[in-house]
């Protein structure tokens, strides 16, 4: 089956949980959050639950398996501590949920990044890949990253993403 008819048959709309990760950001002055959770409910998606945690593995990790194992939860998508700063663990908290990798996510946006920044794209790790049936993606905390990935990358393919993994 082509790509064309997995999509037509993919959901329109599916449950999304945000998870901001970041030491300084509030659920006030939290413009990356903001700014997906805008453009999901503006592409006909649902927020289902929405977080500003700190930097914290622990808690991340915590976070993401809570909403991994909701029901209600179609895909989880984590902003913030993709880089290489001591208290960048995003990656780390994420990495090992995943029971299937999508390496293609981190590729393409480094490439789309290193297009609109240079070489200073390949100090994100953008990760995604699927944890025990729910799509998670993990994308860099700029405001600008975040449009990134959401444009090009995840809003184009987020309901065809769950639909591969519903089977």
């Amino acid at each position: 089956m082509g790509s064309a008819r997995h999509r037509a048959g993919a959901p329109r709309s599916v449950a999304c949980a945000v998870v901001t990760a970041s030491d300084t950001r509030t659920v006030d002055t939290d413009e990356s959050g903001r700014t997906i959770r805008t453009l999901l409910e503006a592409a006909g998606h649902r927020v289902a639950a929405y977080a500003v945690l700190p930097d914290e593995p622990a808690r991340i990790r915590g976070r993401v398996a809570e909403h991994v194992r909701d029901a209600g939860v179609d895909a989880v998508l984590v902003n913030g501590g993709t880089g290489l700063a001591p208290r960048d663990t995003t990656y780390e908290a994420i990495v090992g949920l995943l029971d299937k990798r999508l390496d293609g996510f981190g590729e393409l946006f480094c490439m789309l990044s290193f297009q609109e920044i240079g070489a200073a794209a390949m100090l994100s790790r953008a990760v995604a890949g699927v944890a025990g049936g729910t799509v998670v993606v993990a994308m860099p905390g700029s405001t600008a990253a975040v449009r990134l990935a959401m444009h090009r990358l995840v809003l184009p393919e987020l309901g065809h993403l769950v639909g591969l993994v519903r089977g």
